[in-house]
């Protein structure tokens, strides 16, 4: 999958998670555990295929509950899939996602750098997407990131 966009929209958000690095990064690398805090509210998902090692692929399908939500793929539902492209232990994850969308505003690649910085309260947790397709609202992104964020709290606070 080549890297062909043009856009270099960046959407970030952090939070500080009170929990140690290695209990997040382990959050990432298990389906089961990832589909459980990857969806914003509003949202569930269903992991169709994930291989979390560098060069290995994902594919995954987030349904919106709301009926009324339109999705980027069909009217409830964001098909993406990717490559795992960076797993450092403890300290970062970097991955693609693709939308499957006919739009082509919700078309590209986009890259997610997920930083895990250790902090004396757990562990700051960065994530970043880089070339956020056009037809993504910045506002609705961060939001949806933050609550991501809030729902790996959640998950690994336990």
């Amino acid at each position: 999958m080549n890297h062909l966009s043009t856009n270099r929209r960046i959407d970030s958000a952090s939070r500080v998670i009170l929990a140690p690095p290695p209990t997040i990064y382990q959050a990432f690398l298990k389906p089961k555990s990832f589909i459980s805090w990857l969806p914003p509210q509003g949202m569930t998902g269903q992991i169709v295929s994930f291989d979390p090692r560098e060069g290995g692929a994902y594919k995954m399908t987030l349904t919106y509950v709301a009926d009324a939500t339109l999705g980027k793929t069909s009217h409830n539902t964001d098909e993406t899939q990717g490559l795992f492209l960076e797993l450092v232990k403890n300290e970062r994850i970097v991955m693609t996602v693709h939308f499957n969308s006919t739009d082509p505003a919700f078309q590209g690649e986009m890259i997610q750098k997920w930083l895990l910085e250790e902090v004396s309260e757990g562990t700051k947790v960065t994530v970043n997407c880089y070339d956020v397709p056009t037809g993504v609202r910045k506002e609705d992104h961060l939001t949806g990131l933050q609550s991501t964020l809030a729902n790996l709290a959640l998950f690994t606070e336990q």
